[in-house]
């Protein structure tokens, strides 16, 4: 039976009650049925530079995934320009709505609840997609679910794993992006507990910068992947790659992540050559950088286990969600990290798929569902929250 879809029968009562709170219209939206009962909910995401919008079900259905990139404006800032992502996503998001619900084949008034991103991420492109998402609800008298931004990229697999191996609470959640780079205790929907993060740059940023300084082209999948991409380069018809020595994992014993210091380290490499990379050097330290960044990642998430199991919290299954758990050769080295943890039963690793790491409305709508079946809706006035902590999600 899908995650949240037990006892719905028993909730009917309570949902309806809850709705005595909700604009009188919203009545209308909600068809009691015997046996089970769908809810269909239209998810926003604007929080950086992903304009979405997608359709999901209570039944972990997704109707409709709609995700429109930015890449090729930001490409010649080096990053992601606020105000440039801010006026597309004013451009994309009434266009992303409507091919949402076109391919979903349902219209806005066959919506049970609308979702959207509350936080964090870029202040100016959350007012999008949050603007958007109230003026919808308020105008149709539906209900409205903010929502916590990484809370969403943890609970994906709860939405794409199938019923049976689903992941169990307690589990750890890595959550590895552009703009974060955590490892979390999951104790439930709405708990989580942070056991490390980074003290400078996020594993995403690393990557993207490290991408850059190796002059690679975004492409359409963005910085990250092109640096991906050249790793996976053969050198059948190139000279012998250059050896260059590993790079250290910063802090070992400690449970806390540094990728600035990785991309310094790389920085520093570039800066005492002689002449120009040339394409085999490039594919050597886009290696040795992406080779290092796995390293730290095992090393810390092997660690956060190790702890874990001294206080006596039993872990069997480890979350990869964001951006970067995209990375193959990351998910590679992240299962043989765990085959080698010694452990009384094997631990699962769950990944969403690849459409579904980086950011997306499907993950949006999914992370409300618990709340809207509940009966918990947030009011149309409700603020964002661009600094948002995942330990502060009730409050």
């Amino acid at each position: 039976m899908p995650i949240l879809e037990s006892g719905l029968r028993r909730r009917n009562v309570l949902l309806l009650r809850a709705l005595r709170d909700v604009p009188l219209i919203a009545h209308r939206t909600f068809r009691v049925h015997t046996g089970r009962r769908t809810f269909t909910v239209l998810g926003f995401e604007s929080s950086a530079d992903d304009t979405c919008a997608a359709v999901v079900t209570s039944l972990r259905q997704i109707l409709s995934n709609v995700v429109v990139k930015q890449h090729d404006l930001h490409e010649g800032f080096g990053g992601i320009h606020p105000s440039v992502a801010i006026e597309a996503h004013q451009r994309n998001m009434p266009g992303a709505v409507r091919m949402a619900l076109e391919q979903a084949h349902i219209s806005v008034h066959d919506v049970d609840g609308i979702a959207f991103t509350r936080g964090p991420g870029i202040g100016g492109c959350l007012s999008v997609g949050s603007n958007a998402a109230k003026s919808l609800a308020a105008a149709l008298g539906k209900p409205l679910v903010g929502v916590h931004h990484m809370q969403a990229h943890a609970l994906t697999p709860l939405l794409t794993t199938p019923t049976a191996d689903l992941p169990r609470f307690p589990f750890l959640t890595l959550l590895i992006s552009g703009g974060h780079t955590l490892l979390l205790l999951a104790s439930s929907l709405t708990s989580f507990q942070i056991l490390a993060t980074t003290a400078d740059a996020s594993i995403g940023r690393a990557f993207d910068k490290v991408a850059r300084a190796l002059g690679l082209s975004w492409g359409t999948r963005g910085p990250g992947a092109a640096l991906e991409e050249l790793c996976c380069t053969t050198n059948n018809e190139l000279e012998s790659l250059p050896d260059i020595r590993p790079f250290a994992v910063p802090m070992p014993g400690k449970l806390a992540f540094s990728f600035a210091s990785l991309q310094s380290s790389v920085d520093r490499y570039i800066s005492l050559m002689d002449e120009p990379l040339s394409t085999s050097h490039k594919i050597a330290l886009a290696r040795a950088f992406q080779t290092a960044a796995a390293r730290q990642l095992c090393a810390k998430l092997t660690l956060g286990l190790q702890n874990l199991e001294l206080k006596g919290v039993n872990v069997r299954d480890v979350v990869v969600s964001g951006g970067v758990a995209s990375n193959t050769f990351l998910r590679e080295r992240l299962r043989e990290a765990l085959d080698e943890y010694e452990s009384e039963e094997r631990i699962s690793l769950h990944f969403p798929p690849l459409e579904l790491c980086t950011d997306n409305a499907a993950m949006i709508a999914w992370a409300s569902m618990h709340r809207f079946l509940a009966g918990d809706y947030d009011d149309y006035t409700v603020d964002l929250r661009a600094k948002w902590s995942i330990e502060d999600i009730r409050v």
